[in-house]
């Protein structure tokens, strides 16, 4: 069993036991224990009550509710995994500092895409962003629906150079789904308006187009030698990568992206992750570069 756990975080909503049905799963297919955190949004200053009053404050109904979303969680866990060993932890300060802060050290962290109500919609809306660029490992952040099986994983390659942990990642769970892998690449020149569809007219698309294709065939022919028993595919795409990526989202069990430092630059609304997080059909992996 490996000794480094899966953390997931939930706050009670539909979409977060989604989050934490995953991470049931994923912590079986990797032999890992399954540790479930939630945090209560406090406002500076709210502090709770301190028992000589019979009303609860604001600061302790919030409480309440992480309370009753962790053994919320924990019994979903248990159904969807018998056997699986859980552990809840009760976090403090901010949700998605103290969230993002919790899968330090693990095997990975799973947040669902947004929240329940107005208010917790929010919180795990927000929490979902920031650890998907800040955290220090693979984080996972699952939308929609999650029982389709494909038997693919796939991956998107920018960059080979920083692809390594983000390709490392996909093969291995190709390999613990007994999946396929799917690389691509997309492209697009400056001049091309990203919306059209297909690559633009005359031979300089073709010389690129086929440039890039024999440079991802030859980084993958290093991961099929890692990874004889996976079978492998690659595509080479004209078109903005964050819409490419989400349309493989929906012919794959999960789809890889590496992402770099948070402090790159690299980050704003309008960013290859961004995109995939806001219009994926299926769980995302963002992997920081080694």
């Amino acid at each position: 069993m490996a000794t480094k756990p899966i953390v997931v975080g939930t706050d009670g909503s539909k979409e977060s036991l989604r989050a934490v049905e995953w991470a049931a799963r994923e912590a079986v297919l990797r032999g890992a224990p399954l540790r479930i955190v939630s945090a209560a949004e406090l406002l500076p200053r709210m502090i709770g009550s301190t028992g000589t009053s019979e009303y609860d404050t604001v600061a302790d109904l919030l409480r309440q509710d992480r309370d009753r979303a962790l053994a919320a969680a924990a019994e979903r866990a248990a159904e969807i995994s018998p056997g699986l060993l859980i552990d809840t932890d009760r976090l403090t300060g901010q949700p998605a500092l103290a969230v993002t802060e919790s899968g330090n050290g693990a095997l990975m962290l799973v947040v669902g895409s947004r929240g329940g109500g107005a208010f917790m919609a929010l919180v795990l809306g927000s929490v979902s962003r920031y650890a998907a660029i800040h955290a220090s490992g693979p984080v996972v952040v699952v939308r929609d629906e999650t029982t389709a099986t494909h038997k693919q994983v796939g991956v998107g390659v920018s960059d080979p150079e920083t692809s390594t942990a983000a390709l490392e990642f996909a093969f291995e769970e190709a390999t613990l789904r007994k999946a396929s892998v799917m690389a691509v690449h997309a492209w697009h020149t400056p001049q091309t308006d990203i919306s059209r569809a297909g690559p633009p007219p005359g031979p300089a698309a073709d010389v690129l187009e086929a440039a890039a294709a024999r440079q991802l065939e030859a980084l993958l022919n290093d991961w099929r030698e890692k990874y004889p028993d996976v079978q492998v595919s690659q595509d080479v795409v004209h078109g903005h990568p964050g819409r490419t990526l989400v349309g493989l989202s929906a012919r794959a069990d999960l789809v890889v992206i590496g992402r770099r430092s948070a402090h790159a630059g690299q980050h704003g609304p309008g960013t290859v992750t961004h995109a995939v997080l806001n219009h994926a059909h299926g769980p995302i992996v963002t992997v920081p570069s080694s």
